[in-house]
């Protein structure tokens, strides 16, 4: 059974999500025509622009997160991960017959990344290879035959951006300071590393800047003041930068 708590409010958290180099997030396509790019990224369904699906966000955070506090290769189980990740997370445990229990849920909401209003309205107006969106051919080579393997993969183009959003469950006031700092860890190591795909080849290097969070609660609206709201802000931005 799912572990719950009282909810004692919500923190909405806001971003810029800079793309400094290309970003590929892949999606799968049941009928490739002649001509089509071998690895398009993926698109929302009804506008076609491109989106960076939250779960790919909340995978990226959690694996490094979990990365940095391990001492073997091997990652843990999720059963295994310390209590700070999975009660921000959330954590599926299988039961003594199999089954699941004993899960607990995740503080975060995550939400799928879309294009700001205003990136958009530059890069419709770019003589793109594809809408919105950029083709970069690689090729790799057969050490032993010297035979060539062409690809195209499609990117979204450096300079984009993505409005970011994060929703906090606040179930303990004492921990929200320390689950602050694990999150704003986990936005520094995301901006040292990358999002998505081929990212040892340079692909997905992103930036967080313009952070802003908003508190709401029905039980105790005054419990976090502006000067909290303001730290909090602090600790997300230590890893970001303005592009």
């Amino acid at each position: 059974m799912e572990q719950q708590s009282t909810l004692k409010g919500k923190l909405d958290i806001r971003a810029r999500l800079h793309i400094d180099t290309g970003l590929h997030i892949g999606s799968s396509s049941d009928f490739a025509p002649i001509g089509a790019v071998d690895s398009p990224f993926v698109r929302d369904p009804l506008s076609r622009q491109p989106i960076i699906p939250g779960s790919s966000l909340k995978g990226k955070l959690r694996t490094l997160l979990v990365r940095s506090m391990t001492e073997g290769y091997v990652l843990p189980d999720v059963k295994d991960d310390s209590d700070e990740v999975r009660r921000l997370f959330g954590a599926a445990l299988k039961g003594k017959d199999g089954g699941e229990g004993g899960g607990k849920a995740a503080r975060l909401q995550f939400f799928d990344l879309r294009l700001s209003k205003a990136s958009f309205e530059r890069l419709k107006e770019l003589e793109l290879e594809t809408y919105i969106g950029e083709i970069k051919c690689e090729n790799t080579i057969n050490r032993i035959t010297a035979a060539a393997n062409p690809r195209q993969i499609e990117r979204v183009p450096a300079g984009a951006e993505f409005d970011f959003r994060l929703v906090y469950n606040i179930e303990h006031e004492d921990e929200v300071a320390e689950d602050m700092a694990l999150l704003g860890d986990g936005l520094q190591l995301l901006q040292m590393d990358y999002l998505g795909g081929h990212g040892s080849r340079g692909y997905g290097r992103v930036s967080l800047y313009d952070f802003t969070v908003s508190y709401f609660s029905l039980s105790a609206p005054d419990a976090l003041t502006q000067e909290k709201l303001d730290e909090i802000v602090a600790v997300l931005s230590k890893g970001g930068q303005t592009s």
